[in-house]
């Protein structure tokens, strides 16, 4: 097991990491409905309550934080450990939020019905170098109706012109990411806990290249009892994807092969980022216990556009 140093501990429920350039980390706390700011020293403030369940963020052209918000969970318990449960019973809608980080204002920027959309728990975002944002939708569980969400995939841009859902259907996609050279985009399936690649053909485009089950290469799948999370990409094109159930981080090259897998000690591994002067210093978020690691990579990470 990697060295592995506590940032922060009693997170409701850490995911969606993004690097700033003072050293911390902003991060959601989807239990809690709210984004948080963690300090290298382990303080940490309250950027907003956006409410719902708060999941995947990036940083976006502006400047300004854009959040998936799934809607809300409900939660099993045990102890201080918290897992995710079916749909809340305050379920409040799929959206993707705008947020001042001044002043902590949220801004509903698309919700479900929008542009014909149906948006039921997005999940993951990432930005493109067109200042455009690719997110998953993973759906949502109904435990009490044994319904389950057919979703896809989505891009969008910030001035509120444009969502559209690319890719239908998707298998409850999370994690989500981008090549280099911006010419693959890449998604993380949880249950079938399949990678899968697209080849961008334009901004907001993909090709059919996949066959008659749709667009997508299923480009690696591992054995035994484990499911898919969020991801991260190193410099030189791997894909780094949280593992929950193995409790890890499974790198993957674009190829298809397992590079090495990174263990933890939290079943709820749900995501990575890199940063810092080298970008070799890498956040995970451990999520079942609610804590922020932080470690160094053996390789660089992929500077995001923003």
């Amino acid at each position: 097991m990697a060295e592995f140093e506590l940032v922060a501990d009693g997170l409701r429920f850490p995911e969606g990491p993004v690097w700033m350039p003072d050293g911390s980390i902003i991060l959601t706390e989807i239990e809690a409905g709210r984004i948080s700011r963690v300090f290298p020293d382990g303080s940490r403030t309250t950027v907003a309550e956006t409410g719902g369940g708060p999941n995947g963020l990036a940083l976006g052209p502006d400047g300004k934080l854009y959040c998936c918000n799934n809607g809300g969970f409900n939660w099993s318990r045990n102890g201080d450990f918290l897992a995710p449960h079916g749909i809340a019973d305050t379920y409040s809608g799929g959206r993707i939020e705008r947020i001042d980080i001044e002043t902590g204002a949220v801004e509903i920027l698309y919700k479900s019905g929008d542009f014909g959309c149906v948006l039921r728990g997005p999940n993951d975002i990432v930005f493109d170098a067109h200042g455009g944002f690719w997110f998953t939708d993973h759906g949502k569980e109904d435990y009490k109706t044994r319904c389950h969400d057919i979703v896809g995939i989505f891009y969008a841009k910030t001035d509120g012109s444009l969502l559209e859902e690319v890719i239908f259907p998707s298998q409850n996609p999370n994690g989500i990411g981008l090549s280099p050279d911006g010419n693959s985009l890449y998604a993380a399936e949880t249950y079938t806990c399949r990678l899968m690649k697209f080849n961008i053909t334009a901004p907001g485009k993909v090709d059919e290249a996949g066959g008659p089950g749709g667009p997508g290469i299923p480009l690696y799948r591992p054995a035994g009892w484990k499911f898919f999370d969020s991801l991260a990409m190193e410099v030189n094109g791997n894909i780094c994807v949280a593992t929950i159930g193995e409790c890890g981080i499974s790198v993957v090259s674009p190829h298809g092969e397992l590079v090495e897998f990174v263990s933890t000690d939290d079943i709820f591994t749900t995501n990575i980022c890199f940063g810092g002067p080298d970008m070799h210093d890498a956040w995970l978020t451990l999520s079942g216990s609610g804590r922020l690691v932080k470690t160094r990579w053996n390789r660089p990470g992929l500077k995001l556009h923003y």
